[in-house]
This record gives C-alpha cells, sequence and structure tokens, in this order.
C-alpha cells in the first residue's frame, strides 16, 4: 500500500507590524531630530532581540508580547552584533562599533531564576567595530571577534557577578563568524576559515588555500 503524503502547508511571510510599531522610527536630542536604523538581529523561541543606530537594544518577548529597552551608559553609539542564550538563565551579548561588549542576564519571573537585571561589561581589550558574538551552551563563556581580527574570551560567573576577559587570538582580517562547541572555536575571516583549540591553544586551518 502506497504511503499517504503529509499535507503541504503554505506560509505568508509578512513584516512583524507588532515588533516594528514597538520601535520609533526617529528621535529627538536636543533640536536635532535622529533617524533610527535597524542594525543587527537574533531570535529564539522566547525573544528578539534587535540592535539600533542610537546604542539602543530592543527586546522583544513572545511569550509575553512586551518590548523591553536596554542600552550601553554614556555616549550613543551603533550596535553592531547581539547573540541571544537560553540556559538557566536568559542572557544577551551586544557589541558596539567601538568595541564594547556587554553581557545582560535578563529577568524571569519562573521560579530558582534570576530576579534582577544585571550587566557584565567586556572592558578595554576590543578597540574596534564588533563583527561576532559566540557563546557557550552554559553561557559561562562568550567569545567576541571584531573588525581588526581580534578574538577574546570572557569567563562569567554569574553567581558572583564576575566577569573576566582576555585576548585569545589575533586574526590579520575581519571576522566574519564565531561558533563554539565541546572546546572547540570555529573561526572565519575574511581570508580563512580555522578551528582554535581553546585548551591546546592550538590552531587548524580548514583548507590550504586562502580566500581571494
Amino acid at each position: 500500500m502506497a504511503s499517504v503524503a503529509s499535507p503541504v502547508i503554505f506560509k505568508e511571510f509578512c513584516p512583524l507590524y507588532y515588533l516594528l510599531n514597538a520601535i520609533p522610527t526617529k528621535i529627538q536630542k536636543g533640536f536635532r531630530s535622529i533617524v533610527v536604523y535597524l542594525t543587527a538581529l537574533d531570535t529564539n523561541g522566547d525573544y528578539i532581540a534587535v540592535g539600533s543606530s542610537i546604542g539602543m537594544l530592543y527586546l522583544y518577548c513572545r511569550h509575553l508580547n512586551q518590548m523591553k529597552k536596554y542600552n550601553f551608559e554614556g555616549r550613543c553609539e551603533s550596535i553592531t552584533f547581539v547573540k541571544l542564550l537560553s540556559c538557566f538563565d536568559d542572557l544577551v551579548a551586544v557589541g558596539t562599533a567601538s568595541g564594547r561588549v556587554a553581557v545582560f542576564q535578563l529577568v524571569s519571573s519562573l521560579p530558582g531564576r534570576n530576579k534582577q537585571l544585571r550587566r557584565f561589561d567586556v572592558a578595554g581589550i576590543h578597540k574596534s567595530s564588533i563583527t561576532a558574538l559566540a557563546w557557550s551552551p552554559n553561557g559561562m563563556k562568550l567569545f567576541s571577534g571584531d573588525d581588526k581580527g581580534k578574538i577574546v574570551y570572557s569567563a562569567l560567573d554569574l553567581d558572583q557577578g564576575i566577569c573576566n576577559s582576555s585576548l585569545v587570538l589575533e586574526e590579520p582580517s575581519s571576522i566574519v563568524q564565531l561558533d563554539y562547541n565541546q572546546k572547540v572555536l570555529l573561526v572565519s575571516t575574511l581570508q580563512r576559515t580555522l578551528l582554535f583549540y581553546t585548551e591546546e591553544k592550538s590552531v587548524n586551518q580548514v583548507g590550504t588555500q586562502s580566500r581571494k
């Protein structure tokens, strides 16, 4: 007997007006009207994170249908990369055009979860635009890359509120992608792709030819 094919479901893709309408298109700064551009995006089952050109992170909770806003203290600068993580706590890492990196530990209504918004800063290492961020699955490690080829490892202790960062790798061209799993960091730059073994601190290039 021939198997019955599963029904085909047609889906229509349309703009997320409920999300876009919650983000201003312009802000007023003194006598100037500044256009707000959306510059970075990440999603998971719980949140949609949107970075902007005014340094504001818009975080939409998909379960509560609520929009929250987070920003960096000090000067207003464009957010260039955002990366969400859902583990025991909900985390979002944010990178900016000047090389600032911050981690927000979000508030949760679930029992035993974080009840106070906390922020951790990766300070003083990156000096140029953040182009990639990657979490370890448990949220204890964050890797950040910039357009000058620097890769920084940040060890987070959420219970103690501590973030220790160090430079682990420096490439001659911009970092375009990072991914981490099982003590191995996948790094893609404008010139090559490599595997960085974090325990041995060794590098294994993927392929032999550099990108043109």
